[in-house]
């Protein structure tokens, strides 16, 4: 059998809303149908009956997003009933899974054309009530938020393993001696260099605002802000001692992005040149609690597939869940020039809405990678309960 090559012919995303912000009054559904119904628009040569499949990554899946969310974006974004539609989760990764789950569909010739991508509507996430264990209990239930992080975990699980996502990142923190000012500094380094790309103009090609809400930009950065702002910002896990703040990790986020996938005659069919091709990716597990350094291993063995190396890079998108997380991860790759991450910012600035951030990235690589003209990019994400996910591409 011949493996296919697969090309990212686009890659969509919505303005990222914060939690509660302006997109907390859209559905999760019409927020994927949205960003399904804009690409399959950009390519107006391609007939969307010609989709074998869509896939998107949701992490939550508790609410709005249930039974299927990819399926009901098609539905939702009116493109012929004879298209299917997967949901997957990995949680944090889950819109990067999606990518690679439709592209090892194209390259093994189970398609030929597929839609990538991920949503979550964090503000949208429910509350959810367990079943008693007995019919006609007196006493109060307890409901559990679907937003973020544990609920209702197995006691078998070591408390090592369930510690909170921000102590997480503290513990990070801790094992390479990254401190408030360092992890400051690197908030306010992606605050900047988000303003700055929306200033230039360059997510103007990438970015497609929801009809109905004003916003056009992602609604978290922080143009303003400052080291003396962010000093004064409480540590949010630690009473003591601690250096994780709201300031220094990714906020609460609702958003949702798609790619467009396709083999050689799905390009022929499209009529368009390739943003750019995807040549490999990898994953790999780690001890639950340190979550936020499972892209170190995962980067290493995906560009060791790829036969690359850290010199090679031209861009790096790398998913800022905290910035302990994210310089935890870049201590541990000394080869690598840290000017190439996140050159337009990170999801510190921009935001994290869970099931959408790895679509995101690998969407963000492709574009810079088609402005660039050539070379070779690279996307990867930490992952709650220890997990990580990298994705290489090239042009």
């Amino acid at each position: 059998m011949s493996i296919r090559d697969v090309y990212i012919v686009d890659a969509v995303r919505t303005p990222i809303g914060k939690f509660g912000g302006a997109l907390a009054g859209v559905r999760p559904d019409d927020l994927a149908a949205h960003v399904v119904r804009a690409l399959v628009d950009r390519s107006p040569a391609l007939d969307p009956a010609r989709v074998d499949d869509v896939y998107f990554g949701d992490a939550n899946g508790a609410g709005e997003d249930n039974r299927d969310v990819a399926r009901m974006a098609v539905l939702l974004a009116g493109l012929p009933v004879s298209v299917p539609g997967v949901t997957v989760n990995r949680l944090c990764g889950s819109g990067m899974e999606a990518v690679i789950q439709a592209a090892r569909a194209i390259a093994l010739g189970d398609a030929s054309v597929a839609i990538a991508g991920g949503v979550e509507s964090m503000s949208r996430a429910p509350w959810v009530l367990q079943k008693p264990e007995r019919a006609f209990p007196a006493g109060h239930q307890q409901l559990h938020s679907t937003t973020l992080g544990w609920r209702m975990t197995n006691p078998r699980m070591p408390a090592e393993w369930t510690v909170s996502l921000g102590e997480g990142a503290e513990l990070v923190a801790d094992k390479h001696g990254l401190t408030r000012d360092r992890q400051d500094a690197f908030a306010l380094a992606s605050h900047r260099k988000a303003a700055e790309a929306w200033a230039k103009g360059l997510y103007d090609d990438e970015v497609v605002p929801y009809a109905g809400v004003d916003l056009t930009r992602d609604e978290c950065i922080r143009d303003s802000t400052s080291m003396e702002a962010l000093a004064k910002l409480k540590p949010s896990f630690r009473t003591t001692g601690g250096t994780v703040t709201a300031g220094n990790s990714s906020p609460l986020n609702d958003g949702a992005a798609a790619l467009l996938l396709v083999d050689e005659d799905g390009l022929r069919e499209t009529g368009r040149e390739p943003l750019a091709r995807i040549r490999t990716s990898a994953v790999t597990g780690i001890e639950p609690q340190l979550f936020g350094l499972g892209p170190v291993a995962a980067v290493r063995r995906a560009l060791e597939k790829a036969g690359r190396s850290f010199a090679d890079l031209k861009t790096f998108e790398l998913n800022e869940a905290f910035a302990a997380q994210a310089l935890g991860c870049l201590a541990e790759w000394p080869e690598l020039d840290p000017e190439i991450v996140n050159p337009r910012g990170g999801a510190v600035a921009i935001g994290h809405p869970l099931g959408a951030s790895g679509a995101r990235l690998a969407g963000s690589v492709a574009h810079q990678l088609a402005e660039a003209g050539s070379g070779t990019g690279l996307a990867a994400l930490c992952i709650g309960v220890g997990q990580g996910l990298a994705l290489v591409l090239e042009r």
